[in-house]
């Protein structure tokens, strides 16, 4: 396929006009008539609002099959999308709205309030309904007529700011290429077909729920079943009645569907394989799809990496569970030491990262660009380890692990034992201040209502299984840990709250 992304669709309108594209809500919307829809949609934000080639185009909204429209409409014309995570408080969004500095706000019926707020006495920025900007078209989907609006692959097309993990969200921006790179990696990785049929659950205003399943299978021309939100209960129920192939969860959604009571007696035979990532996936979690006969396969990658760099494939889920899998196929890794030297098989280093996929800059952070990348590879900031089979494993981020007495110590190590800990729910590990050790490791627990376990359990569980050095000093609980949208655990957080002194702890 050639010219902008608005180009898949309108190939497969023209070769496969009746094959559906998106489902959602009981309605169904033919590839012929999202092609009407997202021409339509281009020409309003370029005739009626001036949208041109690098404007910013920012949506607040629930999944609707308008997140997709107007994607491919901004692909269209060269402009930049802007999904927002409906999440974040007024203070937030309006951080992101400063900094990215859109020319309207497309806001779904729940979020109009908002969107009228937050460019409330702000200059060149207008809010708009979604309804109005995509309209259903009255002619049943005839195409409207080209123009001369184009945008090109080279064109950037994706602003998504980060979960902000480590602290204030930065706007990571990728070009049009990026995503095809993606797609492609993507289809390589789930067997991509036009026969297929994809839930897609997770919000796509980050790159998991948008970028791993969706935008892939309008590039190969499949149907998309979309999701306002993730609802662990009709997800099953989807999955039994309308019986979608693939579907992407992170570790929280995952849990979540395995506690249902209707778990068991879900039929979920129609799954080819059901993909992960996001954070370090617990093994149990795994393995109660894998007693199902479902392969669970691992996606590693962010969302400056758009996000496909790494994966598991299909045949390799139930041999080498836990691992990220190998290099996508169109992206090169290397595992580096902090000369910058590519360690041997079964040594630890960071994660380098290098093509077409990947990001073409951190927005308005011309340093933060520039320190992303090591002569060429973008530093990922992860620690991990490639085995003898080439199969690649995360230890920890880098900003994690906890060096204590000169030794480093990978919380992902410990939170792997805590997982196994009968009562506890979830677990973090983090590093403390410590006089005598400058860091000590402290774990940080949910327990499920009505378990009995005690710290001093807690902490007797590491004797034997790591090196003394490496166990927990303390236990904190909570009643949650402090995640963003994609259930990556907020360490940054806990770090601050144990500074603070408002986690207590219980030493041994």
């Amino acid at each position: 396929m050639t010219g902008d992304l608005s180009s898949w669709i309108g190939q497969h309108a023209a070769n496969s006009p009746d094959r559906i594209a998106i489902r959602f809500e009981g309605n169904e919307i033919s590839y012929r008539a999202l092609h009407a829809r997202v021409l339509g949609c281009a020409h309003y934000l370029h005739n009626v609002h001036g949208i041109d080639r690098g404007d910013r185009v920012a949506y607040l909204g629930f999944n609707t099959p308008e997140c997709v429209i107007l994607l491919f409409a901004c692909a269209k014309l060269g402009a930049i999308y802007l999904p927002l995570n409906w999440r974040l408080a007024l203070p937030e969004l309006d951080y992101v709205l400063g900094h990215a500095t859109p020319k309207v706000l497309i806001a779904d019926s729940l979020h109009q309030e908002a969107a009228v707020r937050l460019v409330a006495g702000r200059s060149g920025c207008t809010s708009l309904d979604c309804t109005r900007v995509a309209p259903v078209p009255k002619d049943g989907g005839v195409v409207l007529p080209e123009s001369n609006i184009e945008g090109s692959l080279d064109a950037p097309i994706l602003l998504v700011y980060t979960s902000g993990t480590t602290g204030q969200p930065k706007g990571v921006l990728l070009t049009q290429n990026a995503l095809l790179v993606n797609a492609l990696n993507s289809v390589d990785m789930h067997e991509l077909t036009p026969a297929d049929h994809i839930l897609t659950v997770l919000p796509m205003f980050h790159v998991g729920g948008l970028n791993i399943h969706t935008t892939p299978g309008i590039y190969i021309g499949a149907t998309i079943t979309i999701h306002q939100r993730f609802d662990p209960a009709e997800t099953l129920l989807a999955i039994e009645k309308e019986r979608p192939n693939l579907l992407v969860l992170v570790p929280a959604t995952i849990a979540a569907l395995i506690q249902q009571p209707d778990w068991q007696a879900t039929d979920l035979s129609s799954l080819r394989m059901v993909t992960t990532g996001s954070s370090i996936v617990p093994h149990s979690l795994i393995e109660t799809w894998h007693d199902r006969g479902i392969p669970v396969i691992q996606v590693y990658g962010s969302t400056e990496t758009g996000p496909v760099a790494l994966y598991q494939r299909r045949e390799d889920a139930m041999i080498s569970v836990g691992s990220a899998g190998q290099g996508a196929l169109h992206t090169e890794l290397r595992i580096v030491d902090d000369g910058g030297h590519d360690v041997r098989p079964g040594a630890s280093g960071e994660l380098l990262l290098r093509g077409s996929n990947l990001f073409q800059q951190y927005w308005g952070d011309r340093n933060a660009s520039r320190d992303a990348f090591a002569v060429g590879w973008f530093r990922t900031g992860d620690i991990g380890y490639r085995d003898t089979r080439g199969y690649v494993f995360i230890n920890d981020r880098k900003t994690d692990v906890v060096i204590s007495g000169g030794e480093n110590i990978y919380p992902a190590e410990l939170e792997r034992i805590l997982d196994g800990i009968d009562g506890i729910i979830e677990a973090a590990v983090v590093g403390a201040a410590d006089d005598h050790w400058s860091e000590i490791p402290v774990a940080i627990v949910v327990i499920d209502e009505g378990a009995k376990i005690t710290a001093q359990e807690i902490l007797s569980a590491f004797k034997g299984r790591l090196a003394r050095f490496k166990h927990p000093k303390a236990v904190g609980f909570l009643s949650a840990l402090p995640r963003n949208v994609m259930g990556k655990v907020l360490k940054h957080e806990l770090r601050r709250a144990l500074g603070d002194g408002s986690i207590p702890l219980i030493q041994r």
